[in-house]
């Protein structure tokens, strides 16, 4: 990266999803780049034959599963998901799939990348694979890149997904709090909008974050930037003098959203 000669250039992305090859072409052009979580690729919406749950249990597993999570039928769809597990080592083979992941993953970042948790990673196996310089991870902490305060969240919320990295509410308020005044803000999730969590093609709300809508309205950063919801209703809108982004589904497009100053 970097070859600029003046100002400064950050490429974001989230929601990667398995996508390492668009991953490794992600910092082109930027003088860093920010990446919002979600490294892991459980299950693809789009094509049920990518993730972790077809390659254990074949493509029409992840078909049902799909169909029961996209009708709410949430207790279903765990229940189905007990079956398949029954008798399996579920969190040695998980912890492997990830592993693979992450390694190809995490070797494309670019340098330097400034990364946070989504709510399906693992932060457990993150040191494992994040330890090498040019790579900084963040989580209730701050940086600063080319003379502005960047704050990072991770995580999501509890949810009925119940997916691996979810922290309550409080925990998630206190990280938010511990920024204190920042000039970007970064988290996976939403703040707590409508129009900024409800996604058009899963045809759902998605969880937002009160504490940071109400970090937002009181500190007044120039942005908040996250990711999390696919296909949301409204991918930017202004609270006050912030500009909220949602960066966009990078699995899907594979293009970074580029901030400029």
């Amino acid at each position: 990266m970097g070859g600029r000669k003046s100002g400064t250039r950050v490429h974001v992305v989230s929601d990667v999803h398995g996508n390492t090859e668009a991953l490794a072409r992600a910092g082109d052009g930027a003088d860093a780049l920010i990446c919002l979580g979600d490294l892991v690729l459980f299950l693809d919406y789009a094509d049920h034959s990518r993730g972790i749950l077809p390659d254990l249990f074949g493509v029409e597993s992840a078909n049902r599963v799909v169909e029961l999570r996209t009708a709410r039928r949430f207790e279903e769809a765990r229940a189905f998901g007990r079956e398949l597990w029954a008798g399996l080592d579920r969190e040695r083979l998980i912890e492997d799939a990830v592993r693979r992941q992450y390694a190809g993953m995490f070797a494309a970042f670019p340098t330097p990348t400034y990364a946070t948790y989504g709510n399906v990673d693992i932060p457990g196996l993150w040191p494992e694979y994040a330890d090498r310089p040019g790579l900084t991870v963040l989580d209730g902490q701050r940086v600063e890149i080319g003379g502005r305060v960047f704050g990072f969240v991770g995580g999501g919320l509890p949810s009925p997904m119940r997916t691996p990295y979810e922290v309550d509410v409080e925990e998630y308020a206190a990280k938010v709090e511990a920024l204190g005044e920042v000039d970007v803000l970064c988290s996976h999730i939403p703040p707590e909008v409508p129009e900024l969590c409800y996604d058009t093609v899963a045809r759902r709300f998605e969880r937002g974050s009160e504490a940071l809508l109400a970090a937002i309205r009181r500190t007044r950063p120039r942005y908040a930037l996250f990711g999390h919801v696919h296909q949301p209703l409204a991918r930017r809108m202004r609270i006050g003098g912030t500009e909220c982004v949602n960066v966009g589904h990078f699995a899907a497009t594979g293009r970074p959203w580029a901030l400029e100053w």
